[in-house]
């Protein structure tokens, strides 16, 4: 049999073919530009200028401006040796854990609840939409109504001399109970929110691994500490370290609800607090590596959380293969 040959084809087909194939990549970054320009602009320069602030002398005395004199880092020095960061700081964490300990709590126990089908709950949507009402409104609308409801002379003080109560409870003058307020509003704001990730996060759960549970005779207790669990724990991871940030980043609740003092004695002063304390006194230059230590504080503790919870994620069989 004679060899195949094979039949080249026109110079013209291939220029023709060749015009046909478009290249889509330039759309793509065409589309993902505005994002990173935005970015650049309002997240990235503030950033680098704040840096370059923390640097310099800059601040008011009386009448005068003192500065902009260059400095180094000197005040990273101060504010680490001269001030109060590690008391705000733990200020800032103990409020967060009381609250977010309980909202992760009670979110978790929601979801569970409204995803299980076997419940055949109704309303729920009437229900999802109650519980995520809270994160609608305003902190500071939340902090003043607060406020006036726990003052010496509020509400909840009438109601408990009613009571039998001798004296008013000062609820904003104690160290527990005012973080106690602090925290409960920040649980009140976001658990609706916490409880949404999470039921979604369920949801997203195979079906048939519940089945497949039941048949071999697994409880619902087991299905969900067994399977739920363990597959939604990236969502876990997310709502972590979103929560870690809000609750570092935590100001304008205890600045409403303490008139900006963070009373008693400073207990419930936070770091962003602390922040704005050098802002209002316009000290730049302190602002600015107050500022900076606060990025890095963040950005460490998120990076610990996540590989640590990722790594516990990965090692329970959770890695590529």
């Amino acid at each position: 049999m004679p060899a195949a040959t094979s039949v080249k084809k026109p110079a013209s087909i291939h220029k023709k073919n060749q015009k046909k194939s478009i290249s889509y990549a330039k759309w793509g970054y065409l589309f993902i530009a505005p994002f990173f320009l935005a970015y650049a602009l309002f997240s990235l320069y503030p950033l680098l200028s704040t840096f370059y602030n923390s640097l310099f002398e800059n601040y008011m005395n009386g009448l005068s401006q003192v500065g902009p004199n260059f400095i180094g880092l000197e005040n990273f020095k101060t504010v680490l040796t001269q001030g109060d960061l590690s008391k705000y700081f733990k200020n800032t964490v103990i409020i967060w854990l009381m609250g977010f300990i309980p909202q992760f709590a009670l979110s978790l126990l929601l979801a569970a609840w409204f995803t299980d089908l076997r419940l055949r709950l109704k309303a729920l949507g009437f229900f999802k939409t109650v519980i995520y009402l809270p994160n609608l409104i305003m902190a500071t609308a939340f902090s003043m109504l607060f406020f006036a409801l726990f003052s010496d002379a509020g509400p909840v003080n009438s109601i408990l001399l009613n009571l039998g109560a001798a004296e008013p409870v000062r609820f904003l003058s104690n160290l527990w109970t005012t973080r106690g307020l602090i925290a409960l509003m920040n649980f009140l704001m976001w658990f609706g929110n916490t409880a949404i990730l999470l039921m979604a996060a369920i949801m997203g759960v195979d079906t048939s691994l519940y089945e497949a549970a039941e048949i071999d005779g697994a409880t619902s207790t087991q299905s969900f500490w067994r399977i739920t669990v363990p597959l939604i724990k990236p969502i876990f991871i997310y709502v972590f370290i979103t929560s870690m940030i809000g609750g570092i980043q935590l100001f304008d609740v205890p600045q409403i609800l303490t008139n900006g003092q963070g009373n008693p004695n400073r207990s419930s002063m936070t770091l962003v607090m602390y922040l704005n304390k050098h802002l209002f006194s316009e000290n730049f230059g302190m602002a600015g590596a107050v500022s900076v230590l606060l990025f890095l504080i963040t950005g460490v503790l998120s990076g610990i959380v996540f590989l640590s919870m990722r790594e516990g994620t990965l090692g329970k069989g959770g890695g590529k293969r």
